[in-house]
């Protein structure tokens, strides 16, 4: 308890401490390579200065480490590149680290689609060029700062000259997670830095586009999606629930990119039978889910056809071709038909029905491709920010 307590009030202790742990190590990593009859001196002036920090006053540690030291630097053989080493197996120990949590705790994430605005967002984006008028790009300070906190990109283009677009190149990395796309206009070469893979198509870029002097090419404002870490180790203890926003592999689930990683509602448990009605209500095993339903309190709010909140509730293949939105929901064709949840598997809806691709197409998830249920989110710092989304 004493030298709890001596470590935890002085720093010279806790220096001490870590020279100790250091020559250890170094005695483990070199017992092999020395002289067995210096190393058992080495082995002793270490347990002798162990019992130093733990009896001498503070002021005396000070030469009992100097004294450590020399015999230390006497005894073991210097590494070459030491130094690098050092830093290297640090490295080494702390990605590690990172990968045993991220393994099986907590994992980082971003939401790439708009499938569950408007609870969580997707990457979105503004023409500036129009929408709305007069919208100035700022400056090089304002964009990093704005970055920073909202996750907003800009992207500026202006023609130099009266001329038209020739050719869009394929983004193309530069350095890791870098990347540049260059406009061919008017035999000039305009570059765009840090784009993401479909700028061309946000900024509706193609070839024969005609601009005048000083007209923008591209005024654009991309804003990142939600990035989250979630929550990898409740599931270990109990099954998921109802309404949990929760993260699973697409692999093996035909009509889904492979090995790429969903996020969606939970809807749908093992064994339930799902239908959804004419009134945008989920039905399961012949009860309505509403506002009253935990989890559901903001996904069934809208009031009639035509509102504007922005939920919908859940949409049937029917109703779905009245808003134009034809083949939505191939395996919901109309409110009277049920789709029994297959065994250790579970249903998955976005928030964003009309715009999400999710069980009501490609059918349920296994309980192996699942991940974790989302938990925080950490960036950008928007009122979603942390347990805001909820």
């Amino acid at each position: 308890m004493v030298m709890i307590w001596r470590w935890l009030t002085s720093g010279t202790v806790r220096h001490a401490c870590e020279m100790r742990r250091q020559v250890r190590r170094l005695i483990s990593e070199q017992k092999d390579l020395l002289d067995p009859s210096r190393c058992l001196e080495l082995q002793s002036a270490v347990e002798a200065f162990d019992r130093e920090i733990a009896t001498l006053p503070l002021k005396q540690i000070e030469p009992a480490m100097q004294r450590l030291e020399a015999i230390a630097n006497s005894v073991l053989k210097p590494f070459p590149g030491g130094q690098m080493r050092e830093q290297i197996r640090e490295i080494g120990l702390a990605v590690t680290v990172i990968l045993a949590f991220t393994t099986f705790f907590l994992q980082l994430t971003k939401i790439p689609t708009g499938s569950m605005q408007p609870t969580l967002f997707g990457i979105t984006h503004q023409d500036l060029r129009s929408d709305p008028p007069g919208v100035e790009v700022p400056s090089w300070f304002g964009r990093i700062k704005e970055f920073i906190v909202s996750g907003s990109c800009y992207y500026h283009l202006v023609a130099p000259t009266d001329g038209e677009i020739t050719s869009v190149s394929a983004p193309r990395t530069v350095f890791p997670f870098i990347k540049i796309q260059t406009v061919s206009f008017a035999n000039q070469s305009l570059r765009l830095w840090f784009v993401p893979d479909d700028l061309d198509k946000r900024a509706m870029l193609h070839p024969g586009q005609f601009y005048h002097k000083g007209e923008d090419i591209v005024k654009l404002k991309l804003n990142s999606g939600d990035h989250l870490l979630v929550d990898r180790l409740t599931y270990n203890f109990r099954r998921p629930e109802r309404g949990e926003i929760f993260v699973f592999k697409t692999r093996g689930i035909p009509d889904l990119p492979q090995d790429q990683l969903y996020i969606k509602r939970l809807v749908g448990l093992p064994g339930e039978k799902l239908r959804i009605g004419n009134d945008r209500h989920l039905v399961v095993d012949g009860r309505r889910l509403d506002a009253s339903i935990r989890h559901f309190e903001s996904v069934y709010t809208f009031s009639t056809p035509g509102t504007q909140n922005p939920y919908l509730g859940h949409i049937n293949n029917q109703v779905a071709t009245q808003y134009k939105r034809f083949g939505l929901a191939p395996l919901f064709e109309n409110q009277t038909v049920e789709f029994r949840v297959g065994t250790d598997r579970y249903m998955a809806m976005g928030d964003n029905t009309l715009n999400s691709y999710d069980s009501r197409g490609w059918g349920d998830v296994p309980q192996a491709n699942v991940i974790g249920k989302c938990w925080f989110v950490y960036w950008p710092l928007t009122d979603r920010f942390g347990w805001g989304y909820r």
